[in-house]
């Protein structure tokens, strides 16, 4: 971060680093600068004061030059996705956070955004947050200007003046300065934790199977079991489990036989349906407790998780449920924001906007939590899936509006979670709000897109897009969950190996018997750690997964790419030691992998009077290559001279690692 000048308003303009961004900015708007001793001093936060009190404020900043930008808005009640422009009108209602490339001359070009940006080029990264009880969001108007709107979400919650709403930052790198703001937020607010503070559950170094899209709703035991058996039959046995929507004890008095699936289904017990009683599977398994014992006992499943909505259920708790009645529950009539139905108008909505949820009394949602909790614990339960989360904005009038009734649900559920599940397992789900973002102290993964949706044609480069994109925001607070895919799915290639290296979960949503091995085969790898030191120049070796090509790049140098739709490539980006004089190295991994670099485990060097000697610590099967200016003398493995290939025009090397896939020690000696 080396972008110092602090934001501020000189002759109507808003000015950044010396440069004019806003132009026309209405006297009622202000910057505060950003005091905290540890913080940038061109961090600052922008208000705005109005004579009349309202629970709901438009205000004006100006008219936004033409600067190219990238953006994150709300689509969709739930979602975030991002869009990309150059003038204030193409800024989207409910827009969370807005990246500004400025340029000398203010030029707009068509090549990409770049970490590496020219010296007269530096980012703008605005973000709208939390300020007390109202929250802000970005917009632009069909006259190029922008505008911020803040909104308490309850009527009776009303200001004149808000002081910190939006946050302004800018810095040289993009990335940087999203990870710089985001930690000076931290501090400033007090309201949610940086992800480098938070505890990561355990699931996620672990293969999954989610039940969505096997079953919907009618997930049940026996198919559970027929599921594992097949994965298991196929070499690939999951040992992440979601057993997701559909295994509650729920009651829906407004669906009728025959006509189109309502969403009003409410709660009314916190134990599992009759499907989960007397389960029928070939086995002495009463209960899902049973259940659950016996897939970890039979298939070596580690984790299992249940589906659960914040409010219970979509429609909330059933009232006159008997077991439901210590909660409290009173139907409550959701009020959606202008910004929730600007964009697409979701249609999940609209029954719950017409039947109502039986909302949990706020003073009784910690109970009620802790109570599921603990009963699902008990059960061998290992940790959640919280999903419908962003439902909450919409039922703020009379509990202090949107921002404090987000802030009491999300406070009760991380407390339960965090004394019933010792490891912090739960994921968070459509809770794209910046509500629940700010909120966030101690859940540690979220779901960072839609969902994967195999039917959706249109949908599938949208969905890494997305995950992409929201992760430069999501990514600072959360670890960023991209959903399920189908492996035998015609993007199964596509999605998993946009999982393989996007530092996630990776499970899968199969349905019974269809699965393609060869793609879950290319899944059961870890990250790839940093492997460069001080000395590093700034040299890598590139390996193209698809195409088989090694180049060597220096730190400016850039391949060129052309990928038609659903098509994609995998670079394994490796930096290169400088050995001595003649001789330069860098491991690549199991090359045949989406994530190949996680195959190497360490990497450490021997000089001696007869030559050089490199040991790698490998786990894994496969070809295994690595980068080497001059062809070795020999390579063995755990000991044993093997056969190696090299190209001297590239300097690709290549040793075959046979027999099973566990830790293995190479050493190529020069």
């Amino acid at each position: 971060m080396t972008v110092t000048a602090a934001p501020c308003i000189k002759d109507g303009s808003l000015m950044v680093n010396g440069k004019v961004v806003l132009t026309g900015v209405p006297p009622n708007v202000a910057v505060y600068p950003v005091t905290d001793g540890s913080s940038s001093s061109s961090a600052a936060f922008i208000g705005a004061s109005s004579s009349v009190p309202s629970s709901r404020h438009v205000f004006g900043l100006g008219v936004l030059q033409e600067y190219r930008f990238m953006c994150l808005f709300r689509h969709k009640i739930w979602w975030m996705i991002p869009r990309f422009g150059s003038l204030g009108s193409d800024i989207p209602i409910e827009t969370q956070m807005l990246l500004l490339e400025v340029r000398e001359a203010s030029a707009v070009s068509d090549d990409s955004f770049s970490g590496q940006s020219a010296n007269n080029t530096f980012y703008v990264v605005l973000l709208p947050v939390l300020e007390g009880q109202f929250r802000a969001t970005l917009q632009g108007t069909s006259a190029n200007e922008l505008e911020f709107c803040v909104e308490s979400g309850d009527a009776h919650i009303q200001t004149t003046q808000v002081a910190e709403s939006v946050f302004i930052n800018s810095g040289n790198n993009p990335f940087e300065l999203i990870t710089d703001s985001i930690r000076i937020l931290e501090r400033q607010k007090g309201t949610f934790t940086h992800i480098k503070h938070k505890k990561k559950p355990t699931h996620l170094d672990w293969f999954g199977w989610c039940t969505w899209d096997a079953f919907y709703k009618d997930v049940n035991p026996r198919g559970i079991k027929e599921g594992l058996e097949s994965f298991l039959e196929g070499g690939c046995p999951p040992k992440f489990l979601i057993i997701d929507d559909g295994w509650q004890d729920t009651f829906n008095e407004f669906q009728k036989d025959g006509e189109p699936c309502i969403e009003g289904s409410q709660l009314t017990d916190l134990k599992e349906s009759s499907e989960f009683m007397g389960s029928g599977v070939d086995i002495n398994c009463h209960d899902l407790h049973d259940f659950v014992k016996f897939i970890k006992e039979k298939f070596g499943v580690k984790y299992v998780y249940v589906w659960h909505a914040l409010v219970g259920y979509w429609g909330g708790l059933l009232p006159s449920s008997e077991k439901m009645k210590k909660y409290n529950p009173k139907i409550t009539y959701p009020v959606q924001s202008p910004g929730n139905v600007g964009n697409i108008r979701d249609i999940a909505m609209d029954s719950i906007e017409k039947y109502g949820v039986g909302l949990i009394d706020p003073e009784k949602v910690y109970d009620f939590y802790n109570d599921l909790h603990s009963y699902l614990s008990s059960i061998d339960i290992d940790g959640v899936k919280v999903d419908v989360q962003n439902l909450i904005e919409t039922l703020g009038t009379g509990y202090g509006g949107r921002v404090s009734l987000t802030r009491k649900y999300q406070e009760a559920l991380e407390e339960s979670v965090a004394r019933n599940f010792k490891e912090n397992n739960l994921i968070c789900c459509m809770s794209h709000n910046s509500d629940s973002i700010y909120s966030s102290r101690r859940s540690a993964t979220s779901r960072a897109s839609e969902d994967f949706m195999p039917s959706e044609p249109t949908f599938q480069t949208l969905h890494v897009a997305s995950v992409a994109f929201n992760s430069l925001l999501l990514g600072e607070i959360v670890v960023p969950d991209w959903d399920m895919f189908q492996s035998h799915h015609y993007t199964a290639e596509f999605h998993g190996a946009a999982r393989a290296v996007g530092g996630c979960p990776v499970y899968v949503s199969d349905k019974l018997g269809m699965h393609d091995f060869k793609v879950l085969k290319k899944l059961d790898i870890d990250f790839l750690q940093e492997v460069a030191d001080e000395s590093w120049n700034g040299d890598c070796a590139v390996y193209a997964f698809h195409t088989g090509s090694l180049s060597r790049l220096s730190k400016e140098a850039s391949v060129e790419v052309s990928l038609g739709t659903l098509e994609c490539e995998i670079f394994t980006v490796s930096p290169i030691r400088v050995l001595n004089e003649t001789l330069e190295f860098t491991p690549i991994g199991l090359i045949d992998m989406f994530n190949s670099g996680g195959a190497t485990e360490g990497l450490s060097f021997t000089f001696e009077a007869s030559g050089c000697n490199v040991r790698i610590e490998a786990r894994g099967c496969g070809r295994f290559g690595a980068y080497s200016s001059k062809k070795p003398i020999y390579c063995t493995v755990d000991g044993k001279k093997e056969e190696f290939e090299y190209n001297p025009e590239n300097g690709l090397l290549l040793v075959k690692l046979e027999g099973e896939c566990k830790s293995r020690d190479i050493n190529v000696g020069y």
